[in-house]
């Protein structure tokens, strides 16, 4: 039986980890700032550091918010790069910067280690039902190396190209979902303005060449006001900046993927920053003076 550890057991990290234990792996934990004590009671074995982690697995997963984040998990002192040993495999499924995750994993194959990014898409919902996506980067023994378990928390599993080639993808991504969310805004507060009953007109677009999970998910948050995260806003925000930042040093101009990081600034000034992505209907709404549906 492959041994597997798995760092960051937060609103994605968590149900990720619970369908690998599910399966009947032996799977060693650990999270800042506590390891949920669900996750041991059905079999998880918690751990005091990604040190201990790498020790007892041969497979380590990472799911943590950002670049700083999985940096610290791999090399601080008591990370996991000071507990590997020749031959284990780090999958990092955080999404964060391409070029720091191409210098991750020069740094662990230097140990003899393997390398896999795997980000992922499709948020709370997809981790619990085991629907994610997942875009990854490695070389082809590594990745078939962890698909099995790929499979375990996704359904859409695609190796990209080489390491950070995943990190690549998902920033790509975050890009088509923001703007998917800004279209779906604008069109629902259009048809709320004008006086038809958004719901109708989101479940007629839904036949339709405009239909996306987009509209049939955040759609109805919308309209229903229902802004608790499946995916913060602070964190699109990350990979947003993660896709400017990047096209800047390609000389590539994003002027669309500006103007959502620039709704989600707005929705952050108002105190949004915890808000799902899909508040982003909110600052919308700010600049209309006109909200899709009335709060509950």
């Amino acid at each position: 039986m492959t041994k597997l550890g798995f760092i960051g057991l937060g609103i994605m990290g968590k149900p990720m980890a619970e369908h690998l234990i599910a399966a009947g792996n032996e799977v060693y934990l650990h999270s800042i700032p506590s390891i949920p004590d669900d996750l041991v009671k059905k079999g998880g074995i918690a751990c005091e550091c990604g040190r201990d982690v790498a020790q007892k697995a041969d497979i380590i997963f990472i799911m943590v918010p950002d670049t700083p984040h999985v940096e610290a998990v791999l090399f601080s002192e008591d990370g996991v790069a000071a507990g590997l040993s020749a031959g284990k495999t780090v999958v990092d499924m955080s999404s964060i910067s391409p070029l720091a995750t191409k210098d991750f994993a020069k740094k662990i194959a230097d140990l003899g280690c393997g390398y896999v990014d795997g980000p992922v898409s499709g948020g709370e919902v997809g981790a619990i039902n085991a629907t994610l996506s997942i875009m990854a980067g490695g070389n082809e023994a590594e990745f078939a190396k962890v698909k099995p378990f790929f499979e375990l928390m996704g359904k859409n599993i695609t190796l990209v190209g080489e390491a950070g080639d995943g990190q690549v993808a998902k920033v790509a991504n975050q890009i088509i979902v923001a703007l998917n969310i800004e279209a779906v805004g604008e069109a629902l507060l259009f048809a709320s303005k004008a006086g038809a009953d958004p719901e109708k007109v989101r479940q007629a677009l839904m036949g339709g060449f405009a239909s996306s999970k987009i509209l049939e998910i955040h759609g109805e948050r919308m309209v229903k006001r229902t802004f608790n995260p499946g995916f913060r806003i602070e964190l699109h925000q990350k990979d947003l900046n993660l896709a400017l930042s990047n096209a800047k040093s390609m000389g590539l101009s994003l002027p669309n993927t500006a103007t959502a990081q620039e709704l989600f600034n707005a929705c952050t000034a108002n105190g949004g920053s915890q808000w799902d992505h899909s508040g982003m209907v909110k600052a919308l709404e700010l600049l209309a003076n006109h909200k899709v549906a009335e709060d509950a």
